[in-house]
């Protein structure tokens, strides 16, 4: 079993968003998850990313097959360029492994369609180069409940940490007085987010 390696908490200067195949033809087939709310909480932690200046690098597999990126992810990621591969695994694809070694994080936060494949493939081969990596697995989808279920554990066994798209974004936030705050809680669509907004108002008004 390869065991993560825990560098502390998430931070802005450490972690990387990795996107991987969220494509209009694998959305289609998703079970395990509406769509309605996959999209919500991939879209959530992807502006939270772009509002804590996260990096994020999104990669497609074969899209003449699988179609294009979510034209929602598009919409909140104009000015970044995705990797479109033929690889199975993300990580086989040396373009995306550069691009996140570019970065200079250590802290890989992964989402992927499906969760068995696009999400646990490279989530569990980046462990090999030293990575800890965070599975987001409510911003990901699977083909059915039990391959979401088992591709979870392989990546729980082998060493990755499980995570939800919004404490992942909270984690990174750190502090609800950051000028940020705003932004990224609006962005996760969480119920509360509203009366932190107001709060923070109140407070800076005082």
């Amino acid at each position: 079993m390869t065991e993560s390696i825990y560098r502390g908490r998430l931070t802005r200067e450490n972690a990387v968003l990795l996107i991987v195949d969220h494509q209009v033809g694998l959305y289609t087939g998703v079970r395990d998850i509406d769509t309605l709310e996959l999209k919500h909480n991939i879209l959530g932690l992807t502006k939270a990313a772009v509002a804590l200046r996260v990096p994020v690098i999104v990669t497609t597999t074969t899209e003449s097959m699988w179609g294009p990126l979510i034209p929602e992810l598009q919409e909140v990621l104009p000015g970044i360029e995705r990797i479109e591969r033929t690889t199975v695994n993300a990580w086989d694809d040396q373009r995306v492994v550069a691009a996140v070694k570019a970065t200079g994080r250590k802290n890989l936060i992964a989402t992927g369609i499906s969760t068995d494949v696009c999400l646990a493939f490279p989530a569990m081969a980046a462990l090999s180069d030293n990575y800890t990596t965070y599975a987001v697995v409510d911003a990901s989808g699977s083909f059915s409940k039990r391959q979401a279920e088992m591709g979870v554990l392989r990546m729980t066994q082998a060493g990755v940490i499980p995570v939800c798209y919004s404490n992942v974004a909270v984690e990174i936030l750190a502090d609800n007085a950051s000028s940020e705050s705003a932004e990224v809680y609006a962005a996760l669509g969480m119920p509360f987010s509203g009366l932190v907004y107001g709060l923070q108002q109140y407070f800076s008004h005082k």
